[in-house]
């Protein structure tokens, strides 16, 4: 690989952006395919490509008798956790064994630490500064535990403001029917407050923290293969 090349797939990892690197078996010829470079020239690579792409899989294609290695690079699945609950400790250390980069967010000090939470990213902060710099896009799940609105609610206004494939909050029907009230008073339509799942997790019945985690932790990955099957990464 080229150092310009290696260069741009680097910037693109950095920068959280899909990028494709489109390899001519024979001749050795490569073409960068990212965000910002979709021309005539790689067109014909992408619409050959484009199953492979949206699972997210390397692989090689047939175009006009010539064979392409197309190998796709995909910016971490991410979990954001608002609330640095006994809930949190659990679901981080599933996420993470998932394949998940987390981060919990809780001005809070004495609950999140990295005592309580080793190897995690931790952002001491309140989510309406925390997340402001934080591109949430379609690789990234968001949810909230706390029960607070002065920490879930501005989480939940930046989470329906971006392209979070998962939004999800902790709490009962009438805690989250209070929320929904709060977020139309806050000016989110109903499509747009469906996009949360609440209460939060899979119901399978779980009552302990861990059980809880597992049933959001189930939830968030079958929302993310859904998301792919319906041709998005």
């Amino acid at each position: 690989m080229k150092d310009n090349t290696l260069n741009l797939v680097l910037s693109a990892k950095n920068n959280r952006n899909t990028i494709i690197l489109a390899t001519e078996l024979d001749s050795g010829q490569q073409i960068i395919i990212n965000n910002n470079q979709v021309d005539n020239s790689n067109k014909e690579i992408l619409l050959a490509a484009q199953s492979i792409i949206n699972q997210g899989k390397s692989d090689v294609v047939n175009i006009d008798s010539k064979r392409w290695f197309i190998n796709i690079s995909l910016p971490p699945l991410r979990l954001v956790t608002v609330g640095a609950v006994h809930i949190a400790q659990p679901l981080a250390e599933i996420a993470t064994i998932s394949g998940y980069e987390v981060t919990i967010i809780d001005p809070r000090a004495a609950f999140a630490n990295n005592k309580r939470f080793p190897n995690i990213n931790i952002l001491n902060e309140w989510p309406e500064e925390a997340l402001i710099n934080f591109n949430i896009d379609n690789r990234t799940a968001v949810v909230t535990l706390t029960h607070d609105p002065k920490l879930d609610d501005s989480a939940l206004h930046a989470a329906l403001k971006s392209d979070a494939f998962y939004i999800g909050s902790l709490g009962s029907k009438i805690t989250h029917n209070a929320r929904i009230a709060r977020l139309k008073i806050a000016s989110f339509s109903d499509n747009e407050i469906k996009r949360i799942h609440g209460p939060v997790g899979l119901p399978i019945g779980a009552r302990s923290p861990q059980e809880i985690a597992i049933s959001i932790m189930s939830q968030i990955i079958f929302t993310r293969n859904n998301f792919e099957n319906s041709g998005t990464v």
